[in-house]
């Protein structure tokens, strides 16, 4: 596992946010959309040659006023905030590694706000990506795929373990991305890690080396189903306050294609009810 994950994380978020987003003209001879180490280093009033500390893991101790300081000019969110906040409190490990036993059961209440959701494909997934809870909706979409397989169906295993996630997900090297990003997100057992290394071998590895934390909470994802067909689902992903760990997951179709699709596979009395 790599052992720089705050350097990851800051580098990740300088790509992703470009000159005009802060205020700065787009220049010349600029060979990423991102911001330069510069750029940033004079928007959160530090030394680019502190940045580059920072970045290249000789620096793991930043101090709160630094993480604020940056965290304006790398737009990030409150839930990034927090997150480059742990890491100064966990460098040296891998977020991977830390040890803490996954959530295993679903309050009651939460149940029911599954039941309301109908027919609408949702589930309640723990920081290991164990499928705790879903809706009947879901159940049609993802059951078909083997993705509820077994006795306790693991959506990351599935995803680095199952070659049928290959052909359901065309764009499966972003959702492996994503799942561990969310495997990042929170402090899983290392047991679990050990056992992706081993069913996965580089194709999880080398993402856990490289792909900073935290998921996308909202996004479009392309499914393969062998019965309706390419579907594309917005999803939205909630943090559950409260259940430590607790993800609850919501699809729903992106365009009118997906829709009708949908509504093929779903029994008449979910779509009445």
């Amino acid at each position: 596992m790599g052992d720089n994950e705050l350097g990851t994380f800051l580098r990740a978020r300088r790509a992703e946010v470009t000159p005009a987003e802060v205020g700065l003209p787009p220049g010349t001879r600029r060979r990423t959309p991102g911001l330069r180490r510069a750029e940033v280093a004079m928007l959160a009033g530090v030394s680019v040659e502190y940045l580059i500390r920072l970045e290249q893991g000789r620096d793991r101790h930043p101090s709160a006023q630094v993480l604020a300081a940056l965290a304006g000019p790398l737009r990030l969110t409150a839930a990034e905030r927090a997150h480059l906040y742990r890491l100064t409190k966990t460098s040296g490990t891998s977020c991977i590694g830390l040890a803490q036993d996954p959530v295993r059961t679903v309050r009651p209440g939460l149940r029911a706000v599954l039941d309301r959701l109908e027919p609408a494909p949702a589930m309640v997934v723990n920081q290991v990506g164990d499928v705790l809870a879903h809706t009947t909706g879901f159940g049609h979409l993802a059951g078909p795929i083997g993705l509820l397989d077994g006795d306790r169906p693991n959506l990351t295993r599935y995803v680095f373990a199952d070659p049928r996630a290959r052909d359901a997900y065309p764009d499966w090297a972003h959702v492996a991305d994503e799942q561990v990003a969310a495997l990042k997100d929170g402090p899983p057992r290392p047991d679990f890690a050990d056992e992706l290394t081993a069913l996965a071998g580089p194709e999880f590895t080398e993402r856990a080396e490289r792909v900073p934390g935290l998921p996308r909470a909202h996004g479009v994802l392309r499914l393969r189903h062998p019965d309706a067909g390419s579907l594309r689902l917005s999803y939205e992903i909630l943090s559950v306050p409260g259940d430590t760990g607790l993800r609850l997951i919501i699809q729903l179709p992106a365009d009118e294609a997906t829709a009708e699709a949908l509504r093929a596979i779903t029994p008449l009395r979910l779509v009445a009810g």
